[in-house]
């Protein structure tokens, strides 16, 4: 009889479940829901308006692609759920909510239903910054060792800022959370019944570490006092294994998904490291470089080394064994959707519109026609802040070079290639601190449909740069991961073997355009330090 395994990929706009084979990896039926809410970056549903920077979700959203995508892709599969031998969710973080002591969200109910603070924080929220600011300088101050897992910043798009934000701005919200949970350890707790903060991220975004738990209360107290006592009440301390399962499927849970109760859900991971099992990476020096509405570095070793600007590492974080590292860019496919709903002209619109091709596939085209430094643009594409490696949301993007003669396709291009340099000063970050990246495997929807950004992307970092074959990889790792929970394979290893996907394609440097992009990264450089790392705060103080 065969068993199958579904993953399920909580991201920014959507959730997607895949049912797998776990007799051979492969995706038997896939279903995927948008959020009827959306990102809340203005106001909430009822009108109230939003602070700047802001970027909420509504929990019941998370909910509708449980109760919607799981039933579909056994409808559309033909699966018995009696064949359906265990699951697993991964989600965007630190994506994080208040809860009650039920485990329900605040804000559904009456009490707080117009408060922005008893919402979602979205990942990208970033109006936490004022609170990241001060916890790094108090962490500096006090020279508290788990700073330097951080690389010196904890970002705005963390757990802690995001509660010390709550706590200074509503105290009374914050006084009524039971709980400060990340969404995907909610979902595990809605689904089986049992409370669990899974450790990728507790310790990418927590501040959580496996030798020394979490910060000290005098820390917490020297950021506020009515935090003090955080950890073990509002912060849960129940941190298991990575090879643990969060639990089984309750009864509710199982009604609102449709399957039988009692199988074994995975421990959440995040959606990023989700993707590694499905490529087949587990060992040191291969980095997965996912490119989507942001974009993530990924990559394993089996040595402790802190590294400037990385958003952390967690000891055990996805494979027994590993310090998993974490670095990314905080705009990316972001970035580019951006320019294109505000900067084209109409004449594009119906261009692409007469030749039934998108905007995207028209500007790549165009650009594709350029050759490297041709346009004279050069970009910082801080669109939502620095991530990787400055952390710092109060930046922000800058075109250079615009003259009467620039066309849209020259800025388009300037954007991906902007991309390309944060990338690599994220890996020649990893590696001036010791973590060697041998391999580089590339995986989401951009990496796979834009071959003129892959190939940028190889020329500027000057490797090669292989493409995941698998379109939902996140979704398949997690499937990945719930075989081994429900005792299909006996390990990680095992079911990697079996279950994860070749290369799709691969990109190799072509040495003229490497030569000319050497060239035009060291202007990036330039102004990467000169505007990220003090010379000229004009940014910031244009953003007051």
């Amino acid at each position: 009889m065969k068993k199958y395994v579904i993953g399920i990929d909580f991201g920014t706009l959507s959730g997607r479940a895949l049912l797998v084979d776990a007799s051979d990896g492969r995706a038997v039926a896939e279903s995927v829901y948008e959020y009827p809410h959306g990102v809340m970056d203005e106001r909430l549903p009822d009108g109230t308006p939003l602070a700047p920077r802001s970027a909420l979700q509504h929990p019941a959203d998370y909910i509708d692609v449980l109760r919607n995508t799981v039933p579909d892709i056994l409808a559309s599969s033909g699966v018995d759920k009696a064949d359906v031998a265990a699951m697993a969710i991964d989600f965007t973080t630190c994506t994080m909510l208040p809860l009650d002591k039920e485990g329900m969200p605040l804000c559904f109910g009456e009490k707080y239903a117009s408060e922005p603070n008893a919402y979602v924080k979205l990942w990208k929220h970033h109006a936490s910054q004022p609170q990241a600011d001060r916890i790094n300088k108090v962490a500096a101050e006090r020279g508290e060792k788990w700073h330097a897992i951080y690389g010196g910043k904890v970002s705005s798009e963390w757990m802690i800022p995001k509660i010390l934000q709550i706590l200074e701005e509503s105290p009374e919200i914050y006084e009524d959370t039971y709980r400060f949970s990340e969404a995907a350890d909610w979902l595990s707790l809605l689904l089986t019944g049992n409370e669990t903060h899974a450790p990728g991220f507790a310790g990418f975004k927590a501040l959580w570490n496996a030798e020394d738990g979490y910060p000290s209360k005098e820390f917490f107290r020297a950021l506020h006092p009515r935090m003090e006592n955080i950890v073990g009440t509002k912060l849960s301390e129940n941190i298991p294994s990575v090879d643990s399962i969060a639990g089984y499927l309750s009864e509710s849970g199982a009604a609102l998904l449709g399957l039988e109760a009692g199988i074994p859900v995975a421990l959440p991971v995040l959606d990023a490291q989700a993707a590694l099992p499905a490529l087949g990476i587990i060992g040191d020096g291969e980095m997965m470089m996912i490119l989507g509405t942001s974009g993530v570095y990924i990559i394993n070793d089996k040595n402790k080394v802190p590294a400037e600007g990385i958003c952390g590492y967690v000891k055990d974080g996805i494979y027994k064994g590993y310090y998993t590292y974490e670095a990314g860019q905080a705009s990316l496919g972001d970035g580019y959707d951006w320019f294109v709903r505000n900067f084209v002209p109409e004449e594009y619109t119906a261009e692409a519109r007469k030749r039934g091709i998108s905007i995207h596939k028209l500007l790549r085209q165009k650009a594709q026609g350029l050759k490297v430094g041709e346009s004279g643009i050069m970009v910082l594409d801080w669109f939502n802040g620095n991530r990787s490696v400055l952390a710092d949301a109060d930046l922000s993007g800058m075109i250079l070079g615009l003259t009467l003669r620039t066309k849209p396709e020259d800025i388009y291009r300037a954007i991906i290639e902007a991309s390309a340099f944060g990338a690599r000063i994220i890996i020649e970050a990893y590696e001036k601190n010791g973590v060697e990246v041998k391999t580089i495997c590339a995986s989401g929807g951009i990496a796979l449909k834009d071959e003129m950004l892959m190939q940028i992307f190889a020329d500027v970092t000057g490797r090669q740069l292989k493409v995941a074959g698998a379109p939902q990889a996140a979704a398949l790792g997690s499937a990945v991961r719930a075989a081994v929970a429900g005792g299909i394979y006996g390990s990680m290893e095992e079911a990697i073997k079996v279950m994860s996907v070749p290369a799709a394609r691969i990109y190799t440097p072509i040495p003229e355009n490497v030569s000319a992009y050497e060239k035009l990264y060291e202007e990036y450089k330039t102004l990467h330090d000169y505007f990220g790392r003090g010379g000229n705060d004009v940014m910031k103080r244009l953003g007051k």
